[in-house]
């Protein structure tokens, strides 16, 4: 079985690498990217970008390799050190930089847990499998269409499932299904635990762009409609302000939380969010002049 198996990894492993160097190397968004992760402690944020730029062009160059056929067991070794070396790096950002964003798969803010060492284990195993290969993928493709695209989407949903990064493209919509399905509200009678909203919080978009500003717990919360308001304390540019979030009360869809940042001895709204869900950087907060208080604000963020 394993001479079949072995001439897919190098296919497996080449769009990997090249979906990650994309990252790296084309998107808009590699600089912000760049910076939250543990490649700014390593190597200053100066440094930081270059830095990783050069692992998307080695990511790159490593990915068109493997899927020129046939893979040769050089690629494959080089392959297998790359993992070893990115779980180093994973190791390091776990240690000296825990709140520091992968930067691995997406700009998406994306600490390193488990998952992100599972995920480079299995690319590490795949890099083995790959090294007895005797033949091209293509080869494969041609006398085992069934067989080999059916192992290359188990595997690639296995990395999928290991990359918190692609979340919100698959276990978001299917947790938003699941209680559109189950509908837990329907009876009417039961009261949303806040613990629950907390939970949605902590999940959406806009707490892993703003929760670095926060400096206190939750402060306050209550019951606007469909929305519950969570207010917390919140430092912004070295002035403390009230940071007012209004999370969705009964559905489940955290890319729909908003936030507003008030200056609460001043009524003044200094900041408030104007953006899609999933920007990777803060420039969706503007301005606004209006005075207000926490509960209009409140109220305010709810309605929209």
């Amino acid at each position: 079985m394993l001479s079949w198996i072995a001439p897919l990894q190098p296919l497996l492993l080449g769009l990997v690498l090249l979906w990650s160097a994309r990252l790296k190397l084309l998107s808009r968004d590699a600089a912000a990217a760049a910076g939250r992760s543990a490649l700014a402690r390593l190597v200053g944020d100066a440094r930081a970008l270059p830095a990783f730029r050069l692992v998307g062009a080695v990511e790159a160059a490593l990915g068109l390799l493997l899927l020129a056929p046939p893979a040769l067991p050089a690629e494959a070794l080089a392959a297998a050190t790359l993992s070893v070396g990115f779980a180093g790096y994973l190791a390091y950002a776990r240690v000296a930089a825990p709140d520091s964003s992968c930067g691995c798969l997406s700009a998406t803010r994306t600490p390193v847990r488990w998952r992100s060492f599972a995920r480079t284990g299995g690319l590490l195993a795949a890099s083995l499998l790959a090294l007895p290969a005797t033949v091209g993928w293509t080869d494969v493709l041609a006398t085992r269409p069934l067989s080999a695209v059916a192992l290359l989407l188990g595997e690639a949903a296995v990395l999928v499932a290991l990359s918190p990064e692609l979340d919100r493209h698959w276990l978001e919509p299917l947790r938003q299904l699941q209680v559109r399905v189950t509908r837990p509200l329907a009876g009417g009678g039961f009261a949303v635990p806040l613990d629950s909203t907390v939970e949605q919080l902590h999940r959406s978009p806009v707490w892993r762009q703003t929760a670095a500003l926060l400096t206190s717990d939750l402060r306050e919360h209550w019951d606007d409609g469909e929305w519950r308001i969570l207010v917390f304390t919140a430092r912004h540019r070295g002035d403390e302000v009230s940071a007012v979030y209004a999370v969705p009360r009964l559905r489940y869809q955290p890319a729909a939380v908003r936030m507003v940042l008030l200056d609460e001895p001043t009524g003044q709204v200094v900041l408030t969010l104007h953006a899609p869900p999933d920007s990777p950087d803060p420039d969706w907060l503007h301005p606004s002049p209006a005075p207000a208080t926490a509960s209009a604000v409140g109220s305010a963020v709810a309605l929209g």
